[in-house]
């Protein structure tokens, strides 16, 4: 018996298993059939940090309080604000490469070469202000205390200020100053030393009246819970145990080492993505430049590479959204 198939479209006619279903090329359709399974694998990475924070809401960092740096501004305050200019630099992208896709339809080569090059430009800023980004994460500012069981005492002053441990903390000579890592069998087995010890942190503290613990968990007003001096002085003597000077993925001087651990892995996931796309766009622009789309009479791997540059892009605003925002 033959199997009978239902004739659909204009010319009365089904897909036979041309190069063009959906009148897409190949390419194309191998292009969306990735951005597809990319999206699910960036929706499962924020689902999960989604649902972590959720389980850890009354003690995650606050994101205001942690990206508040801008490169050559020392000392000045600006939450988000570099965090606001990459995402900029990283749209702005996007419209650079939709004219180069559009150039490419009209066949004008010099347009193409222009706005590929915008967009290779914005990609490559994007990527190295994300490896400023981490680098200014994982050196930290001010410091903190992990207690014994793994959560996060900071230091600030009676008006509420954050107070970085070097400057309070009182220096306690020991025999690392004179047993050196040249001939110190320690340093074989020891992780990266921070600038200050525990003891030296705590004489600082109980020196200085003016201090204050804060831990990490919210009070009713969604705040870190600021303790009163005598509670401070108890919880650092009774239950602290070593000093954190930025994050990494064991321990984060800004709260759980989960936001650390979300922020490496997806910032870090996406920016290899970015990174990709910034190589491939300057392979791509060099054919454009030798002429080789132009001998073939279209410029079709421009907007292919253009697709999977949207999806970067848009990716990107859901990390900014999700991860930064809210």
């Amino acid at each position: 018996m033959e199997a009978t198939v239902a004739k659909t479209g204009t010319e009365g006619k089904t897909w036979g298993g041309g190069n063009k279903p959906l009148r897409a090329s190949y390419g194309k359709m191998m292009m969306w059939f990735f951005i597809v399974s990319d999206a699910l694998t960036f929706s499962g990475f924020l689902a999960s940090y989604g649902f972590s924070r959720f389980k850890f809401i009354d003690q995650w960092p606050i994101a205001d309080e942690v990206f508040t740096h801008f490169p050559f501004l020392h000392g000045v305050d600006a939450p988000m604000y570099y965090v606001a200019f990459m995402t900029f630099i990283l749209i702005f992208s996007s419209v650079t490469m939709v004219l180069a896709v559009d150039a490419g339809h009209k066949m004008q080569k010099n347009k193409v070469i222009l706005y590929m090059f915008l967009t290779i430009i914005g990609g490559a800023i994007f990527v190295g202000s994300q490896a400023w980004e981490w680098n200014t994460f994982i050196k930290g500012d001010y410091g903190a205390v992990e207690t014994k069981g793994g959560k996060i005492l900071q230091f600030l002053n009676t008006e509420g200020e954050r107070v970085a441990i070097k400057d309070f903390a009182i220096h306690i000579p020991t025999a690392k100053e004179t047993h050196l890592e040249s001939n110190g069998v320690w340093y074989e087995a020891e992780g990266t030393q921070t600038t200050y010890s525990f003891e030296e942190v705590k004489a600082g503290f109980l020196a200085n009246d003016d201090l204050l613990v804060r831990t990490q968990y919210y009070d009713e007003n969604g705040k870190p819970t600021v303790l009163t001096r005598e509670a401070s002085e108890a919880k650092l003597i009774n239950d602290g145990k070593l000093v954190v000077e930025g994050a990494n993925l064991k321990h984060n001087e800004y709260g759980t080492p989960l936001f650390a651990d979300f922020f490496f892995f997806i910032t870090g996931f996406h920016g290899f993505h970015v990174l990709s796309g910034v190589i491939i766009n300057c392979i791509i622009f060099f054919n454009v430049i030798i002429g080789t789309y132009e001998r073939r009479g279209h410029y079709e791997m421009v907007e292919k590479v253009g697709l999977y540059w949207h999806f970067v892009d848009l990716v990107w605003v859901f990390v900014f959204t999700f991860f930064y925002l809210v």
